[in-house]
């Protein structure tokens, strides 16, 4: 990689209706703008099935089933990359995966983090460009048991699912409220079925001797509240085997991952989060691109590495899909002759609660990485509203932010990022990052 390459990332593309990407006077600019990138990256939060297959009874709080040419207009929007491992990977269960797998490979599409087996999840996608080779690795940490793929034996074929990093959760408590918590156990019969469960051999004891396990959560006396979260080293060890071979065989490397989970607050990231991100860049990672929880939060430059921690909303359209299955009338309390549009309305209290009622939602930004030689030359940050405020059929369609928009989406983005070291300045409508 001699000359210059530029990649443009954007966060979930949540897409139901056409785009019109080429066509609609408010979006062109911006798409354009993603044209002219040498390669552009998104993350693909829908399945692109047709609304086929099995509704699963566990969503990712909808099913995001979607037209298959969803991919035809991502593609014309002018992506040449998709992370496809998310907490909806399994909205329509495996034969809604399969389908969407087989779209992908229709169209040639290069993407990643969805597979017939796990190591077919894991494995990475690559895109060959004039200028650079690139490889993307994708995964999720957001996901219900079961949507993970499994490892194929010599005897048994394995699940098909997501790329899945799993991590374990520990709640700190005091000495005092962990000898309430054994004496509840206790006066209820919960610890006694827990040691039925380990004398029949299905169930094993925590690692960790600290830990107590109340029900399904794990507990631990310690000197502060707190809630821990740690990494699976299994499922860290089978993504860094996959980075480190995309490193021997690429100029660019891409870690994607989808984690809803968070910090104290939602815009801060789960605290197992940065050190994976650390960890992948060390394996031979070019930079790291989180998403999932629909906001933006914070970058960090790690050894010189971007790793952006979410970059949100791209495109929000989650307010149209036309089909949910009877499992979400239920969840939501609709009564079954409301049409989605309805429920839609009725989960978000007629858009006073809900995404539809924070700002976060509907303000994303496209970053713009520039490498010569292999190395980051340069960030350009984009801003970009999401129409907030819009009727729901014409907000979620991704267009650049100007003027007083444009300035509280970068300085919002520049605070998050400060606790990571890193400085961001703006001019005028855009703003760059400080690589040195």
């Amino acid at each position: 990689m001699c000359s210059e390459f530029n990649l443009a990332l954007t966060g979930d593309a949540i897409l139901q209706r056409r785009l019109l990407s080429t066509a609609d006077p408010v979006l062109v600019p911006l798409f354009d703008r993603i044209r002219a990138a040498d390669l552009a990256f998104t993350n693909l939060e829908v399945l692109a099935n047709d609304y086929r297959g099995e509704p699963a009874l566990e969503s990712g709080g909808s099913h995001f089933g979607a037209p298959a040419w969803v991919l035809d207009d991502l593609r014309a929007a002018g992506f040449g990359l998709f992370a496809a491992a998310t907490n909806h990977a399994l909205d329509y269960g495996t034969t809604g995966l399969l389908l969407t797998l087989e779209a992908l490979e229709a169209r040639g599409i290069a993407f990643a983090g969805i597979g017939r087996n796990l190591e077919d999840a894991r494995r990475p996608a690559y895109v060959t460009h004039p200028k650079a080779t690139v490889a993307l690795i994708a995964c999720a940490a957001t996901f219900a048991r079961g949507q993970e793929a499994s490892e194929q034996r010599p005897d048994m074929p394995g699940r098909p699912g997501l790329a899945p990093l799993r991590h374990e959760t520990v709640y700190d408590v005091s000495a005092e409220q962990m000898a309430q918590l054994r004496a509840i156990a206790e006066a209820t019969g919960l610890e006694g079925r827990r040691q039925q469960m380990l004398a029949l051999g299905f169930q094993r004891p925590p690692q960790d001797a600290d830990i107590f396990p109340f029900g399904a959560m794990n507990f631990r006396a310690a000197a502060a509240p707190a809630i821990r979260t740690t990494t699976r080293a299994g499922d860290v060890e089978g993504l860094a085997r996959w980075v480190r071979e995309g490193a021997a065989l690429a100029d660019i490397v891409i870690v994607s991952l989808h984690a809803h989970e968070q910090g104290e607050t939602k815009e801060d990231p789960a605290e197992f989060i940065p050190p994976f991100a650390r960890r992948m860049i060390d394996e031979g990672a070019s930079l790291v691109v989180g998403h999932g929880p629909h906001l933006l939060r914070g970058m960090e430059l790690y050894r010189g590495r971007p790793i952006f921690y979410s970059l949100g909303n791209f495109i929000g359209q989650n307010e149209l899909v036309p089909r949910l299955p009877a499992d979400s009338y239920e969840r939501f309390a609709a009564e079954p002759a409301m049409t989605p549009g309805q429920v839609y309305r009725l989960r978000t209290d007629g858009d006073r609660r809900g995404f539809p009622a924070d700002r976060r939602y509907w303000e994303t930004l496209v970053p713009m990485l520039a490498w010569r030689d292999g190395v980051v030359s340069g960030i350009d940050l984009i801003p970009v509203g999401l129409g907030l405020g819009e009727r729901a059929h014409r907000r979620g369609r991704p267009r650049l932010a100007t003027g007083e928009e444009a300035a509280g989406i970068l300085d919002r983005f520049a605070r998050l990022s400060a606790p990571f070291g890193t400085a961001i300045e703006r001019h005028g409508d855009s703003a760059r990052v400080r690589l040195g």
